[in-house]
């Protein structure tokens, strides 16, 4: 019965087609910002035409329509007008008759009627297959789901040449409105899939007509949408979480991306999973949770600096939002000045750092912040004993624009308040950060990201000197899709830090002392994925360097102290690449990459030439050479390749290896074992050569058990040349000739890492070990540039043996214990061991360079988590963590000096941070 009442209705609608096509009328008409009813109505007027539609499909269209069209017929006025919409007509007699997305065809496929010879029915449009037959097609039973509505992408039209269409959006859970990586995505049916990008964005190549669309994924309910594609559309799908989420969602996906990404010593930190991590003052802090892994250490506890693989504190790029971060420490190194509650993600590169980035020898700290939320309003905090934190994100425009708000800020001087030490009680130490990023999806294929960054560090440890520094960067991108395969993000950044030191006495000898280093960066990214063997990613960047080296002034008018100021620095540096992710085959997957950097000392500055074949020191200047503003002073560059290749022993079994070579054009200057707040940066010139390394890796990965076990082992071998040191006693703040108190010379390390995790069931958490050694030789032309007699000898960061457990047992859903045990070799020190007597004087006769060690460090902190209750519908969900900082007490030193007492004696002293155990509790919540 269907099928005839169907028939009839095709019948008439042909046979009034056939005579009632009348649209040779013309008309003239001007049109003056007018909505498409107001357009449609003016038509009526002037000519003989009624139109009829359903004025929700008319009014959704908010476009203004202007211009004036003379002598046009209704077809062609109708289809200017309706060309950008998603609406079809159709002509009956006086008719005009407006449909959605479909539009009704004169012509029946061939075997409509089954009883019917195919060459019976007209093929005047050209098709026998047009897209109404597949959706209602009678002869092959085809039923649509339906518990599923159909979705209409685009609006069809007569142009059949074209058989495949672009359909992108974004997935987003439903509860939250946050987009959802990794998302798996395939049609019913049909060789077609993707996943979900980064951003929950995705893209998809779908043919003309019905399509079913199925959403997977392990920790979210399944999807299904019946979608007919006429043209290229939109289509945003929302999902719903399963109540296993917790439980499955990291390590299927981060155990396959292990074993089958080409990237080789990458780690990953778990932004959620560093909760159960105890740490001091029960403080999340991404930085410290990075050093649980193997080949990330520090020279000590409360050190500001980190030594990846070998490498200086230098050596490493920390980016936040694609803008450096050069002090990446609050309170000299006790708390990370990245807030943890606005981190989406970090990846740490220690091994094979891709051609895109550049500038630093040993590793890449990318971290990149959320966006705010673009459904409703929400956020997160924590209540500490020292520090509070909040962020918030909510929509501006639902959906389309959002805006993140986060900050922290410390009240410790209530703690020094209660210390008995006078000069300690009358001390401050205070630090706040604070964090905006805005985000806005201009179109589908544009997508606009800001932020803005600043932190403030203030603290005295005496009543006469205070102690000021300061983070500012601020970063704006646009993401731009050409097409499916074609991608782009221009990026301008500019960061910089500073420093200020306020000495004030009663005396003649106040003074402020101050440094500042800024620098802007413009980068140029492009990533295009030229078949299902090559996705290419290439690009430009440039950044303009500016250093103010010093400066001392006298803060009294009375003052003694003269006046000093280092001449400012500037520099230029540049970098192109080109890289190839080669899918050699299914089980070989080769990232060749080429990057060439190029390096510009600008003026202007005032260069030093010495004399040729004796030492760098104020006797040996010659001349002094003057350089303009902006007039080159010395260039560098070269290349730097960069090749990594995976192949799979097994589905779950693969080895990587890579090989890196590395430039760096701007040195740390530094007085200190490790790095501090007042350490200065010194741009490469005429004098100071940059640095470079190679490194080449190898590493070993499987899963086990389904993927719930995660094994790495990973070796390496890094040389490096021009690496930056130190004559004895080396003077480097305010020094207008710092090149005569500094040393270059080589250095290698190698190392094996070992890494077990295991990130479901009752107990997770990770297991590291590294063997490692780092080396540098001093041996200059001349003995005031030999250190140890020219030989190798240990960095002040070699620490042989590093083991981490950082393990976590929930005893409910609700309850954990987890616990964070760390030991370290002793770092390198050089002793005194014995004196000697010249010219009348005694004098202290010390080894050989860091020949002896401190103490072995060992550590271990133990942590209590509570939940509150998981029902989805409250005001808030908490989360309690107390946690007792070096349980064990250890009273490990942070460095070792000497005194020469009044009887000569030369006496030894331990210095620690944290010598008993220390206790906390912290309340976080989000809502």
């Amino acid at each position: 019965m269907k099928k005839i009442i169907l028939a009839l209705v095709v019948i008439i609608l042909s046979c009034n087609l056939s005579f009632s096509q009348n649209t040779n009328e013309k008309v003239t008409i001007t049109f003056n910002n007018q909505t498409l009813p107001e357009a449609l109505k003016a038509i009526e007027a002037s000519t003989s035409y009624k139109f009829y539609f359903d004025p929700v499909w008319v009014d959704s269209n908010k476009t203004l329509i202007s211009g004036t069209y003379s002598n046009v017929t209704v077809d062609e006025l109708l289809d200017k007008l309706l060309s950008k919409t998603d609406l079809n007509f159709i002509v009956l007699k006086n008719k005009i008759i407006l449909t959605l997305n479909q539009t009704i065809h004169e012509d029946l496929p061939a075997g409509f009627f089954v009883d019917a010879p195919a060459d019976a029915v007209s093929k005047k449009s050209g098709s026998d297959n047009p897209v109404f037959y597949q959706q209602y097609d009678s002869i092959n039973n085809y039923s649509v789901n339906k518990k599923s509505a159909i979705v209409f992408i685009g609006k069809e039209n007569n142009d059949l040449t074209k058989k495949n269409f672009t359909v992108t959006g974004t997935i987003r859970n439903e509860e939250t409105g946050k987009a959802e990586p990794n998302i798996y995505i395939r049609v019913r049916n049909k060789n077609i899939n993707t996943s979900t990008d980064l951003d929950g964005n995705y893209s998809l190549q779908l043919p003309r007509g019905t399509n079913v669309i199925e959403i997977k994924s392990l920790n979210h309910k399944e999807v299904t949408k019946t979608v007919v594609v006429y043209d290229n559309g939109n289509l945003d799908i929302n999902i719903n979480e399963k109540s296993n989420q917790l439980d499955e969602v990291v390590i299927k996906k981060k155990g396959q991306k292990t074993t089958e990404s080409v990237i080789s010593g990458l780690v990953s930190i778990d932004i959620e999973g560093m909760k159960n991590v105890p740490l001091i003052l029960g403080e999340r802090d991404i930085l410290k949770v990075a050093t649980t892994f193997p080949g990330i250490k520090t020279t000590g506890e409360g050190s500001a600096g980190f030594n990846v693989r070998g490498g200086k504190e230098d050596q490493n790029l920390i980016l936040l939002d694609n803008a450096v971060l050069y002090n990446p420490q609050h309170f000299l190194g006790f708390f990370s000045a990245i807030n943890p509650y606005t981190a989406k993600k970090a990846d740490i590169y220690k091994g094979s750092i891709p051609a895109d980035f550049g500038g630093r020898l040993s590793s890449v700290f990318d971290i990149t912040t959320k966006n705010g939320n673009p459904e409703k309003f929400s956020g997160e905090g924590a209540i500490g004993p020292v520090t509070s934190n909040l962020s918030f994100g909510t929509p501006i425009k639902k959906n389309k624009s959002s805006i993140l708000f986060g900050g922290r800020a410390t009240y410790s001087d209530w703690i020094l308040k209660t210390l008995d030490d006078e000069n300690l009680k009358n001390s401050q130490a205070s630090f706040y950060d604070a964090i905006v990023k805005y985000n806005n999806a201009l179109s589908a294929n544009n997508n606009l990201e800001a932020t803005v960054y600043y932190s403030n560090d203030k603290f005295a440890i005496s009543s006469d000197s205070v102690f000021k520094y300061t983070n500012r960067l601020a970063s704006l991108k646009w993401d731009h899709t050409y097409n499916k395969k074609h991608k782009s993000a221009l990026i301008f950044t500019n960061s910089e830090y500073k420093f200020n030191i306020d000495y004030n006495t009663d005396d003649v000898n106040s003074f402020d002392f101050g440094y500042k280093i800024n620098e802007s960066q413009l980068q140029l990214k492009f990533n295009y994925a030229l078949n299902e063997k090559h996705n290419l990613s290439y690009g430009i960047a440039s950044k303009l360097y500016n250093i103010s080296p010093g400066y001392q002034h006298p803060t009294k008018p009375e003052a003694t102290l003269a006046a000093t100021d280092i001449a400012k620095e500037k520099a230029l540096e540049s970098g192109v690449y080109i890289g190839d992710n080669f899918k050699f085959s299914d089980k070989l997957l080769i990232d060749l990459g080429l990057r060439y950097s190029f390096y510009a000392s600008l003026g202007a500055a005032d260069v030093n030439i010495y004399q040729e074949g004796l030492p760098l020191n104020d006797a040996t200047i010659i001349r002094t050479e003057h350089y303009n503003n902006n007039e080159v002073v010395k260039t560098y560059g070269g290349l730097e390749p960069r090749i990594a290749a995976r192949y799979f022993f097994a589905e779950d079994f693969s080895a990587k290896v890579s090989y890196d070579v590395t430039r760096q054009y701007i040195h740390l200057l530094s007085s200190n074992v490790t790095q501090s707040p007042t350490d200065t940066w010194k741009l490469s010139d005429t004098n100071v050569r940059p640095q470079s390394a190679q490194q080449v890796s190898l590493g070993l990965y499987k899963n086990l058990k389904d993927e719930e076990y995660e094994l790495s082992l990973e070796g390496y071998y890094k040389t490096s040349k021009n690496i930056l040191d130190y004559k004895v006693g080396a003077q480097l703040l305010l020094n207008e000739n710092v090149e005569t108190e500094l040393l270059q010379g080589e250095g290698k390390a190698y190392g094996v890492e070992f890494l077990i995790k295991k990130q479901v069931g009752n107990l997770n958490g990770w297991i590291g070990y590294t063997y490692s050694r780092s080396l540098i030789k001093l041996d200059g032309q001349f003995n005031e540039e030999k250190v140890n007699n020219g030989k190798y000898f240990a960095s002040n960061f070699d620490k042989p043996h590093d083991l981490s457990a950082v393990l976590n047992y929930k005893f409910t859903k609700r309850y954990s214990l987890s616990t964070n045990f760390l030991y370290q070799t002793g770092r390198p020190i050089t002793f005194p061991i014995g004196t000697y007597n010249y010219g009348g004087a005694e004098y202290t006769l010390y080894s050989d360079r860091n020949k002896y060690r401190i103490p072995d460090y060992i550590r271990l902190d133990i942590g209590i988590n509570i939940e509150g209750n998981h029902k989805i519908k409250k005001l808030a969900h908490s989360f309690w963590n107390i946690s007792v900082y070096n349980v064990l007490g250890r009273n490990n030193p942070y460095s070792i000096y000497f005194v020469t007492d009044q009887s000569g004696k030369v006496k030894g002293y331990k210095t620690s941070i944290f010598s008993i155990p220390v206790p906390s509790i912290t309340y976080n919540f989000k809502f």
